[in-house]
């Protein structure tokens, strides 16, 4: 009996993917897709969804550049699609027309009062510079790159946090944490320090509003500067007077970070992070990675707060892996009152890294079981039936839209170093 050969692998893959969630108790509901370009260095995407069927991610593409050759390296890229991620148009320049040096450390997001206006944040520049820009038109065009601060070279992961006019971009520098202001929809920015000292780097991790204009932004701090010693302070900062002034609380505190071994892997890669979410009734949720033991492996803990961040629950180990695997990297989204979802990555499968998903309906009181988001693809030798070899990228990002469907996108790779793909999922 014949069978034609596309038939023959679209059956070898369910059976591949059956095979993979049988073997780790979890569930494989969509065959991931590759965005970007098929091959180079494509990382650390950012995803948004409007009120209208549109998805947009952005990310930096590092070396040969299919469709810009003359560009920089890395230069921003978009892709969209407009049937609710479905298909997708070809990449792009983001900015073709003021493409600058450097663009990295992508941030988009979808103004929640009109559902519609797309705002956008990187560093370019050596990293001097935030920039900021937004799009009217579902992505076609872009207003003129306006440098919400330029500090000095050193700047690191700007978080970018929209409601109406008020555009806040969280950013770290050295041993500080900023933010810059705008309440004039982007077009002017001020900038404010948050935090200095008592730590030897700082990185941002999340940033929300809530429906009364209280800003949020979550950051890490590294009591030792440059090595992966000493604890990590995982706190959450906020501001009521329209990001002038802001109180710091701390969330908890983890241990130094274990050894990232990947090759051009840096001391922090594998460290602490802590991002943060907000429903439509301004309760505030958190999910981080933190350890007990000094460089041992982390867990995925997931808190609330139904104060403003006055007060928060006991946190929550919501992963359900064994003991001793290492967790990295977690991502997080809400929407209607006590819908909220997360995400993660960890080396449960055979130590192969996987993207893993779960959701709760009554604010993280009770949860579903682990699904997995990546799984078998053929054609990339980073990839097998039991998960990636490396995360490409800091971070991975998911957003709901509308219609209440989440959307995930993350970057996967052979290691730290490349090659790699960015993967979108719709679980």
């Amino acid at each position: 009996m014949k069978i034609k050969i596309q038939t023959f692998v679209f059956l070898v893959l369910v059976l591949v993917i059956r095979f993979h969630t049988a073997t780790t108790n979890v569930l494989a509901q969509t065959v991931p897709q590759r965005l970007g370009f098929p091959t180079g260095e494509d990382w650390e995407p950012a995803i948004t969804a409007d009120n209208y069927g549109h998805v947009y991610t952005i990310w930096p593409r590092y070396g040969n550049n299919p469709v810009c050759p003359s560009c920089p390296s890395p230069t921003m890229m978009i892709q969209t699609s407009s049937d609710g991620g479905t298909t997708w148009t070809s990449p792009s320049v983001m900015t073709p027309n003021s493409v600058g040096t450097y663009q990295v450390d992508a941030q988009i997001v979808v103004d929640p009062l009109d559902g519609k206006t797309v705002y956008a944040s990187w560093l370019q520049n050596n990293k001097s510079d935030v920039i900021v820009v937004k799009s009217t038109n579902f992505g076609q065009t872009w207003s003129t790159p306006v440098v919400a601060d330029n500090i000095n070279a050193g700047t690191d992961k700007p978080l970018l946090t929209v409601r109406g006019s008020d555009v806040y971009v969280g950013f770290s520098h050295i041993q500080k944490s900023w933010v810059s202001a705008s309440h004039d929809g982007g077009k002017t920015f001020t900038t404010t320090l948050v935090k200095q000292g008592n730590f030897g780097l700082a990185l941002a991790g999340g940033g929300v509003i809530n429906s009364k204009g209280v800003v949020f932004f979550s950051w890490e701090g590294y009591t030792q500067s440059g090595q992966a010693k000493g604890p990590v302070n995982l706190f959450i900062s906020k501001s009521t007077d329209g990001g002038q002034t802001w109180t710091i609380s701390n969330v908890d505190t983890s241990t130094s970070p274990p050894v990232c071994n990947s090759p051009g892997c840096g001391w922090a890669f594998l460290g602490p992070d802590i991002t943060l979410a907000v429903d439509t009734q301004d309760v505030l949720y958190a999910l981080w990675n933190a350890g007990t033991v000094s460089g041992g492996n982390e867990r995925i803990y997931f808190a609330r707060s139904i104060d403003n961040g006055k007060t928060w629950s006991p946190r929550i180990d919501v992963s359900n892996t064994p003991s001793g695997v290492e967790h990295s990297f977690p991502a997080i989204a809400a929407r209607n009152s006590g819908d909220v979802r997360i995400g993660w990555m960890d080396t449960s499968q055979a130590g192969q890294w996987n993207v893993f998903y779960k959701t709760s309906t009554d604010g993280g009181q009770t949860w579903s079981s682990n699904s997995v988001l990546s799984s078998y693809v053929p054609g990339y030798s980073y990839i097998t039936p039991n998960g990636f070899n490396f995360p490409y990228g800091d971070y991975w990002e998911m957003t709901i839209d509308n219609l209440g469907q989440t959307h995930a996108i993350w970057g996967a790779g052979e290691s730290y170093s490349g090659n790699g793909n960015i993967w979108y999922a719709r679980p």
